[in-house]
């Protein structure tokens, strides 16, 4: 996550600029997160938490904020996706990767056994998200799979951090010092409710049989 100082700084400047504005760099900074591999210097989660603070008071509606940003969500992620299956490879021949050779293969490799899965719990991990689309580009996952995921992951991410934000008042900086718990913690329950649901599916199923048979 980004520092207290960057967290202040973006408070400051979102505030300074006019409402329809603020609109329009969340939703840039959040496409361009994943759209242009460049999420390791793009404060997108950061600034949607910041704008739901702004929605707070009143100058941005945040209902059109987070459906904005889940549209540059899932929309940003899949010009990624594009990007990675085109120039993947040669992407991540630049220096600028270099550095993140190890975390990029285990992000690879965690793609190719989980899948669909692996890209929706990437949306709610700062490095993943940021590389997520176009590793799954480059992999040459079908681009249904990748979007089913991708959607989920991007509705799920943009409501909950754009209301993180809008309910978090003056404890911002603690909050989003915090924040990548949150997405921890939305994955974990996005897993044990699939889990409950499955478990008491086959329940169900296994009640019936008996009935079947006789």
């Amino acid at each position: 996550m980004f520092s207290a100082s960057i967290v202040g700084w973006l408070v400051n400047e979102l505030h300074k600029i006019p409402s329809p504005l603020v609109y329009v760099v969340a939703a840039l900074l959040v496409f361009g997160e994943a759209a242009l591999f460049v999420g390791f210097v793009l404060p997108g989660e950061t600034t949607v938490i910041v704008a739901g603070v702004i929605a707070a008071s009143g100058r941005v509606n945040v209902v059109a904020l987070a459906a904005l940003v889940v549209v540059a969500a899932i929309v940003g992620d899949s010009v990624g996706y594009s990007v990675g299956h085109r120039y993947g490879e040669r992407l991540l021949a630049h220096r600028a990767f270099v550095r993140h050779r190890d975390e990029l293969t285990s992000a690879m490799e965690g793609l190719r056994k989980r899948g669909p899965t692996y890209v929706f719990i990437g949306r709610f991990t700062a490095f993943l998200r940021a590389v997520m689309p176009g590793l799954a580009g480059m992999s040459k996952m079908h681009y249904r799979r990748f979007l089913v995921a991708n959607a989920l992951g991007g509705l799920i991410w943009g409501v909950a951090y754009t209301l993180l934000g809008y309910f978090s008042g003056t404890q911002l900086t603690r909050i989003e010092k915090y924040s990548s718990w949150v997405g921890y913690g939305l994955v974990a329950l996005f897993v044990a409710a699939v889990i409950f649901f499955w478990y008491r599916r086959r329940r169900r199923n296994e009640a019936k049989k008996p009935t079947a048979s006789g």
